[in-house]
């Protein structure tokens, strides 16, 4: 409506110009009627300015809208009315789409204020900066654990610690780093995550910073407990028969009063000796397995071609004996997937796996298990082992990785453990999705 009625008053202002130009002419050159003709020159005149001046009012307003948006001023206004309809219509179509920005403008500044709050309130610090280093956000729990009440430069956080400053300059996007360091509360654990963002003229990071010191802790007197129930279970079932036999073969002969032992006792001497003798044997060995879980060597990472990591370790399974009704598959994707990682640690963590999963399917008409090579959502290499067979219950989910705990008659329960521990020794982790009665995964992410 606006743009028809400026339309119409531009034409019919240009039809009256291009009338007085024609009559002008006519008087001047045709009737030789000269003072008419000044007289309509000087309309003319004015009728070019005022067409100038009516243009140039339009501009003005159209230029001092977008002005005011570009200066985030709403307070402008245009008169209702003018006297003169097409820039009555005008003015109240850019009241219209000012009133339409502000509320817009208003809405996003009630969102803003509601993720700053947010943002405020969490527990876990928050930083934002960019690839120069300077900090756009530093919310109260990140200014709190780093001790600083103004944040502006990560630079400045080399003045808590060096090796903090360090990991978060280093830090990477899906990198999770774990760092230690003291500020004005004493030493605090925190773990460090980053995620990169593109805004419409910056490169950010944003930086997630939460404590877990004591998160840590609670797990870490879960697993001691644990650790000890099964230890004192495993000790107390060596030892107890150990103490037993001990005071019956102390009986046989604290009641000899001086005589010679008949075979009957010497024989019964001997059997509780080989078994006093096997028990100490078994708990030694229980020992050794222990020390071998808490003393794994530094994991020498070299790059290791996927494909051929798979084809080695099926090939060492196929010499053992497989049951005919399993499967064994693999896939890779991209088919040249490398992992940078101990070669022998990692081999033994997949057998493991392979030996759990064959375990698993024994007696089972349709089992299948697949080696999957892939880079997953967070952009990460990742391997993992799929079973169909029976699943872990729920109830066992958290048990799996205790040292000793196992539900099959002749395993030693170290293998998932010592897996987790050479994952975490490689920076990456285990991970376990069970369905019972229906898969397993166990996928290791480097």
């Amino acid at each position: 409506m606006v743009s028809q009625h400026l339309n119409r008053n531009i034409v019919s202002r240009a039809c009256f110009l291009a009338f007085t130009a024609i009559a002008t002419s006519w008087l001047l050159f045709d009737q030789k009627i000269y003072v008419l003709a000044a007289f309509a020159i000087i309309i003319f005149i004015f009728q070019v300015v005022e067409l100038i001046n009516f243009l140039n009012r339009t501009n003005r307003k159209i230029a001092w809208f977008f002005d005011a948006i570009r200066n985030e001023d709403s307070t402008l206004n245009f008169p209702g009315k003018t006297g003169n309809k097409a820039m009555n219509e005008l003015n109240s179509s850019l009241n219209k789409v000012n009133e339409l920005i502000k509320n817009i403008k208003f809405d996003l500044q009630e969102q803003e204020q509601y993720y700053k709050t947010i943002l405020e309130n969490v527990s876990i610090g928050i930083l934002t900066h960019n690839e120069k280093g300077n900090v756009f956000l530093a919310n109260s729990a990140a200014k709190h654990l780093l001790g600083r009440e103004h944040l502006t430069h990560i630079n400045q956080v080399s003045q808590i610690d060096r090796k903090l400053f360090s990991a978060i300059k280093e830090l990477q996007p899906g990198d999770l780093r774990l760092v230690n360091f003291k500020n004005k509360n004493g030493i605090i654990q925190v773990s460090l995550k980053a995620t990169k963002f593109i805004t419409s003229q910056k490169n950010l990071q944003l930086v997630v910073i939460q404590d877990i010191k004591n998160e840590l802790e609670t797990k870490e007197l879960e697993s001691w407990i644990k650790l000890i129930r099964v230890l004192t279970h495993e000790i107390m079932n060596t030892v107890a028969p150990i103490t037993s036999l001990s005071q019956t073969i102390m009986g046989y002969y604290k009641n000899l009063d001086g005589k010679l032992p008949n075979e009957k006792i010497i024989a019964n001497t001997l059997k509780g000796l080989e078994v006093i003798n096997e028990r100490g044997n078994g708990l030694i060995s229980f020992v050794e397995t222990y020390r071998k879980l808490t003393r794994l060597p530094k994991p020498d990472k070299k790059p290791i071609v996927v494909k051929q990591l798979f084809d080695n370790i099926i090939t060492l399974i196929n010499l053992e004996h497989i049951d005919e009704n399993i499967q064994i598959k693999w896939e890779v994707n991209p088919e040249n997937l490398e992992i940078a990682a101990d070669k022998k640690q990692v081999s033994q963590v997949l057998i493991n796996l392979l030996k759990n999963a064959l375990e698993a399917l024994k007696n089972r008409p349709d089992g299948m298990i697949l080696l999957k090579g892939e880079i997953n959502a967070d952009g990460r290499a990742q391997i993992s082992v799929t079973d169909n067979g029976p699943g872990i219950p729920d109830e066992l989910m958290d048990k799996i990785f205790v040292p000793f705990f196992t539900t099959k008659e002749s395993g030693s329960g170290i293998g998932l453990s010592l897996s987790r521990q050479i994952m975490l020794l490689h920076g990456g982790s285990l991970k376990v999705d069970s369905t019972p009665e229906k898969m397993t995964t166990v996928s290791l992410v480097f």
